[in-house]
């Protein structure tokens, strides 16, 4: 019975793959699924899986294709990719070469989850961060939970067309996702400060942690993989390095400090859900404490990305103190590619 669930967090995750333009990873969970055994000490370790091998548990057919995917940026292994879409012999005879000849190496990818920075939620983001510096009249100081490597920390450092608005200056890093709605607010963002944890960050100037990064990107989406290494080398043009830290106790120390004269922004995206829920009170009602003590000279703001109870995307939702009042500015695309925006509402 559990080889059984085994393949259909494989299927579940190909389903998955497809629906967010990954046919090749999709085909891959699906070879996966139906050819696995148990002759390879991998086979065995994924069949044997004791947790929740699926998606919304230990994402294991995303940390084998992960592994995989490394080993042919690394060379180890011809990339997968290349291997003609209804070959599907030829897709399994290559996965299992590499599931013998380097099964060191993907024994020690397993144990880790998969890690991304998606860079296109700046895109998403960046309409919110506009609502803000135009509501306050603030420079903002940049705070985000979950933040990765770090590269959407420096969103401003990005250019952008939403729609008919465009914004930012030149940059390697061009974003342009299928806008839905009217345009965002116009004007200009000053960040003098950022800063960002993470319980696993990557360094963007190591080349492990950048090869950790690129390897979870699926294969065939060339856009984000192109997209994330200029965002990569931005960061390291501008030594942006991500904290180690626990999210709440790292909150409590950010949230003890007021910012006179500038904006302090609490932002996520797809990362406050995967919190226990015990942790998750426990930062909500930091946030809200230090809500209680902002002041129309040092506002607080938290901007989210988050799925929620309505399938199709996340809601990307906003709250300013000192008033406190929340409103839901829009939806987006997981990885960004569409935004439906609907702004602040007067």
């Amino acid at each position: 019975m559990h080889d059984e669930a085994v393949r259909n967090a494989f299927l579940v995750q190909a389903k998955a793959c497809d629906s967010l333009g990954s046919p090749f990873t999709a085909r891959l969970c699906r070879a996966v699924a139906a050819r696995l055994d148990r002759q390879t000490e991998v086979g065995e370790t994924i069949l044997s899986w004791p947790g929740d091998v699926g998606p919304s548990g230990d994402s294991v057919p995303l940390r084998l294709a992960g592994a995989l995917h490394a080993l042919a940026i690394k060379e180890k292994i011809a990339p997968l990719v290349d291997i003609a879409p209804d070959d599907e012999e030829a897709l399994w005879q290559a996965c299992a070469s590499a599931l013998r000849f380097h099964q060191v190496f993907i024994l020690e990818r397993l144990k880790s989850p998969p890690q991304t920075n998606e860079v296109r939620r700046s895109a998403v983001l960046l309409p919110g961060f506009l609502s803000i510096a135009e509501r306050t009249g603030k420079p903002l100081v940049l705070s985000e939970v979950g933040a990765s490597a770090g590269l959407n920390l420096q969103f401003d450092r990005y250019r952008y067309r939403l729609g008919d608005f465009a914004w930012g200056e030149q940059s390697d890093v061009f974003q342009s996702p299928e806008w839905r709605g009217s345009p965002p607010p116009d004007g200009r963002i000053e960040v003098i400060e950022r800063a960002g944890c993470d319980l696993n960050p990557l360094d963007p100037s190591s080349s492990e942690d950048r090869l950790r990064l690129m390897s979870y990107i699926w294969a065939d989406q060339t856009d984000r993989l192109e997209r994330t290494a200029a965002a990569l080398r931005i960061a390291v043009e501008n030594g942006l390095r991500v904290e180690k830290a626990d999210a709440i106790d790292w909150l409590k120390r950010r949230l003890s400090t007021q910012y006179p004269g500038a904006a302090h922004v609490v932002y996520h995206s797809i990362a406050w859900q995967y919190l226990p829920d015990a942790l998750k009170q426990a930062g909500e009602a930091l946030i809200a404490e230090a809500g209680a003590r902002a002041t129309l000279d040092a506002p607080l703001a938290r901007l989210q990305m988050e799925a929620d109870a309505t399938p199709g995307g996340a809601a990307i939702t906003l709250q300013i103190w000192p008033t406190g009042e929340k409103q839901e500015i829009g939806r987006a695309d997981f990885h960004g590619r569409w935004v439906e925006w609907r702004g602040w509402r007067r």
